[in-house]
């Protein structure tokens, strides 16, 4: 009842802002805000008030809602060590169980590290091509 009851209020409110504005004759501001101070009264005839009301003032809904953080809470806790375990244990049986250690290190000779051939840029590569198109423009049109 307290909510519907605001609602209107609010809705009551928009609609006198929207009243005074149209009266400086900005109709257009105005619709867009008797639309808007219609929104909580239409939101109450549809039920949805009553429906976040009771979803939010319910102890129930709030006692789920702590049950299901608590239930996410020990499962990522949960993940986490077992992360922590498996990364231990393969870090431990990889280092001792391997065939060659050193196998897994990259072995890049001296042309592995060569970087490519730098392009160079066309406006580099031919200075005096680019202004004299310009040129031939700025002739054209007599400058």
């Amino acid at each position: 009842m307290l909510a519907e009851t605001m609602c209107s209020a609010v809705s009551a409110a928009g609609l006198g802002i929207a009243a005074v504005t149209a009266y400086r004759r900005r109709f257009l501001t105005a619709a867009r805000i008797t639309a808007y101070a219609l929104v909580p009264v239409g939101l109450v005839l549809t039920g949805v008030v009553q429906w976040v009301s009771g979803l939010v003032f319910e102890p129930a809904v709030w006692a789920g809602f702590g049950l299901l953080a608590l239930a996410w809470l020990i499962l990522a806790g949960a993940r986490a060590v077992e992360r922590r375990r498996v990364g231990r244990a393969t870090g431990a049986s990889a280092a001792g169980d391997a065939v060659a250690p050193a196998a897994s290190a990259p072995s890049l000779g001296a042309g592995a590290r060569t970087r490519p051939a730098a392009r160079q840029e066309p406006s580099a590569a031919a200075p005096g091509e680019d202004f004299s198109d310009i040129e031939a423009i700025l002739k054209k049109h007599g400058i």
